[in-house]
């Protein structure tokens, strides 16, 4: 039996939940509630209910699962409240403006008994899931340094998220997936630093941009870098292995990669380049090298939905935990003060 779902903030993502919900074979959308009278009469339109209040809501007891779509800033009081109120919730990210609202929430959850999670959608991203393939199949050995960026070139979008008194900010919008993307695939790892340099090009208020690098303590590198005002996007990835590279150029390709089979050849030809010869940079042939690509994997994000569904009923553990949530935060807060300080900073868990 499908569960009712209501959606608090009906504006760009809680619209995505809403028409996620109305195609769902494990929810049943009961309505949505957003402070803006205007878009809860555009629900209304699209034959929606709209709750008047948040209370309203709250007092509905068919409702099992909210999910809150709004600004930052609000996540916290609103979080709560549904917890509080008796329904399992699930928060966009960031989850919160800091480790202690998070800490408040999962108090909250934990008192009520109510299921709490985030939504991180981007763990179904496809070239994420291709690269996360690579390095559990140990294809190309263990990852040396992995490379992540997001790439745009129209600035910071100009609502809420070029704020900071709402969280705005690129590393609060898509430095939280991407980190929690790389800690998974790093998920044996320990983090010893962090240093990070935040842009401010087209903004001052907020970064529209950062260069993060988190080192773990075994020596392996993340890196991972969001940009605004890039109008040639490098690669969305890209792994350094001990026994290979790989290469994402974006979602939509299959995935390169280039295995070594043999370190040495006998006779490395010099390579003739613009201003001289070179035998370093001479390229590899078919005999010390493996060149293949990999598909595309298959991926549903509505296996959010499902895996929460089942969560509720107590069928198997919630895919985004409350340790993981915290640690991408933590990241993220550490991330701010290095760029602050200017200097790398050890990393406190």
């Amino acid at each position: 039996m499908k569960k009712k779902f209501a959606v608090v903030g009906y504006g760009g993502m809680g619209g995505w939940h809403v028409n996620h919900a109305l195609k769902s074979d494990v929810l049943e959308l009961a309505g949505i509630f957003d402070i803006d009278e205007a878009k809860r009469e555009l629900a209304k339109s699209r034959g929606i209910y709209a709750y008047s209040s948040l209370d309203e809501l709250i007092a509905d007891e068919s409702v099992e699962i909210v999910t809150v779509a709004i600004p930052n800033d609000v996540h916290l009081e609103t979080v709560v409240r549904l917890l509080r109120g008796g329904k399992n919730v699930v928060c966009e990210k960031p989850v919160a403006m800091c480790s202690a609202d998070l800490e408040e929430m999962i108090k909250a959850s934990k008192e009520s008994g109510k299921l709490f999670t985030v939504h991180q959608n981007r763990r179904w991203d496809v070239d994420y899931l291709a690269m996360q393939q690579i390095k559990d199949s140990g294809e190309i050995g263990k990852p040396i340094r992995i490379e992540s960026r997001i790439h745009g070139s129209r600035g910071i979008p100009s609502d809420w998220r070029c704020h900071a008194q709402y969280g705005g900010g690129m590393m609060l919008d898509w430095g939280v997936h991407i980190i929690d993307q790389l800690l998974l695939i790093y998920k044996d790892e320990k983090i010893d630093t962090i240093n990070c340099v935040t842009t401010n090009i087209t903004t001052d208020e907020v970064d529209d941009g950062f260069y993060l690098t988190i080192t773990f303590e075994s020596g392996a590198v993340a890196f991972c870098e969001v940009g605004t005002y890039n109008f040639i996007a490098l690669p969305r990835f890209y792994m350094k292995a001990e026994k290979g590279s790989a290469l994402i150029r974006d979602w939509r390709e299959k995935t390169r990669v280039a295995k070594c089979k043999y370190w040495h050849e006998n006779d490395v030809l010099p390579v003739q380049t613009a201003a001289g010869l070179t035998k370093t940079m001479a390229p590899r042939d078919s005999v010390t090298l493996d060149e293949y690509e990999i598909d595309i994997p298959k991926s549903d994000v509505h296996d959010f939905y499902r895996n929460l569904v089942r969560a509720v009923d107590g069928k198997e553990p919630q895919i985004v935990t409350h340790d993981q949530v915290r640690l991408v935060l933590k990241v993220m807060e550490q991330a701010f003060e290095s760029a602050k300080l200017g200097q790398t900073v050890k990393f406190k868990y």
